[in-house]
């Protein structure tokens, strides 16, 4: 192991001050992947992603199955450029190497990869790939001969230990939006789809999703599982069922139900008790239980919200088109709360993922209403010196002007479905249909 770290720190210190990609390639990558954990049978250079080719593909030996001869099932890729190449997170080059990167994990032959890495040997940055969604693991770091040791190593503790489930706050800072709907209902949906779903109800205020499947209240259980250390967060759950009675059989969630106790707290009390990390450290055991973990966050930007945000690595922002508010709400999040929360999670999470639409039919009037809201709101951010462009259009290029906006059409049957207690993706053919094309454009791959 001290061969590996010292051959890698020199590794460092040897290449020329403006080392273009070539010589990063040849001197500094290979001891790289070899300090996390990687052997040179177990490397496949110019891997073909099936959109491109990346420079470095890596996966274990498994038994007989050696990744540089059967070249199938990569695990990680490193996308490297030179030193010419500035990959400070504010800089443009730094965004279209993420994007490069991006597209290689989405790639047809890199379905089963899990991390991305970009480096330019002065700056290294982790990525996980989850399903279709893929998010930073570490902020970009920059790297010299102090640090890299320590740098690659937690980069290499967190590839060998990955989480397994994607931790998602469904948040706005508007109220009506539908995301007690949107939780519910997408809980129920990955279910169906053979996933193991934890839903969260982290507005005490509300309680929607609580009383929205029939579920008794917390009466202090999950405020104490927050306080004390030795209480587990999975001591709380209570199990959402759903017989299918043709198969003999059940689908099953969980949920943590909104909690009495923490309603009648004032606001400085729970401050006291609950510090922004609380919840994502309580989630450490269930973050290896399941598959998706969905928080139901209240419309505010209090204690509850930065709680649920905080502990997310992604946050999914229902908007109507028809609200104004909601637009801007959903802004002010991505330019304001999310980034205050990265500031002090320190890891680059969560991420804003697009808006959807979520409510009436759209016709083709009130899409050009919204856009035009739309449209103000990304000017207004520009001068400001945000680009919500990803966020609010992400296919848009230079080359396709494409201004989709996901939407999820909320007929009354999926709004009085609350009152049978039942998600309304079990009940309705055209709900089930929404939510499932809701979950694969965000989430499956």
């Amino acid at each position: 192991m001290s061969m590996t770290i010292i051959s890698l720190r020199a590794a460092l210190q040897s290449l020329p001050e403006n080392a273009p990609e070539p010589v990063i390639n040849d001197l500094f990558a290979p001891h790289l992947l070899r300090a996390l954990g990687f052997q040179s049978e177990e490397i496949h250079p110019e891997y073909n992603t099936g959109d491109g080719a990346v420079d470095k593909a890596a996966r274990k030996t498994i038994g007989d199955d050696v990744f540089l001869h059967t070249k199938s099932n990569p695990y990680l890729l490193l996308e490297l450029k030179g030193r010419d190449i500035n990959l400070s997170e504010d800089a443009a080059q730094y965004q279209r190497t993420v994007n490069q990167l991006k597209r290689y994990l989405l790639a047809p032959n890199c379905k089963t990869v899990q991390w991305g890495i970009i480096t330019n040997s002065c700056h290294i940055q982790l990525f996980r790939k989850h399903g279709k969604v893929i998010y930073p693991a570490t902020q970009c770091r920059p790297i010299d001969a102090d640090n890299i040791d320590n740098v690659v190593a937690s980069i290499r503790k967190k590839i060998e230990n990955p989480t397994k489930a994607l931790t998602i706050a469904v948040y706005n800072n508007k109220g009506g939006v539908g995301k007690t709907t949107t939780t519910v209902n997408l809980a129920a949906i990955l279910t169906f789809l053979g996933k193991k779903v934890l839903a969260i109800d982290f507005d005490p205020n509300q309680q929607d999703l609580t009383s929205s499947l029939g579920l008794p209240l917390s009466k202090g259980s999950v405020f104490e599982a927050l306080k004390e250390r030795g209480i587990e967060l999975q001591s709380t759950l209570h199990p959402y069922k759903f017989p299918l009675k043709k198969l003999n059989s059940e689908l099953r969630f969980d949920i943590i139900p909104a909690d009495q106790e923490l309603i009648d707290a004032p606001e400085q009390n729970l401050r006291n008790h609950l510090q922004a990390h609380t919840l994502y450290q309580k989630l450490e055991f269930s973050r290896q239980e399941y598959d998706y973990i969905l928080i139901d966050a209240p419309p505010n930007w209090r204690v509850f919200s930065q709680l649920a945000v905080y502990a997310a690595d992604v946050v999914l922002i229902p908007t109507k088109h028809n609200n104004l508010f909601s637009l801007e709400n959903a802004a002010i999040a991505i330019k304001k709360f999310i980034p205050e929360v990265q500031s002090t999670k320190a890891d680059g999470s969560p991420i804003p993922l697009p808006i959807f639409f979520n409510g009436e039919k759209i016709t083709l009037p009130q899409l050009a209403v919204a856009q035009q809201e739309i449209n103000n709101i990304l000017k207004t951010a520009k001068k400001e010196g945000f680009d919500l462009l990803p966020y609010f259009y992400p296919r848009y290029t230079n080359a396709k002007k494409d201004l989709h906006i996901h939407e999820v059409p909320s007929y009354a049957n999926i709004a009085s479905s609350a009152f049978s207690r039942t998600p309304a993706v079990y009940r309705d053919r055209s709900a089930h249909e929404y939510y499932k094309n809701l979950a694969k454009e965000y989430f499956l791959q």
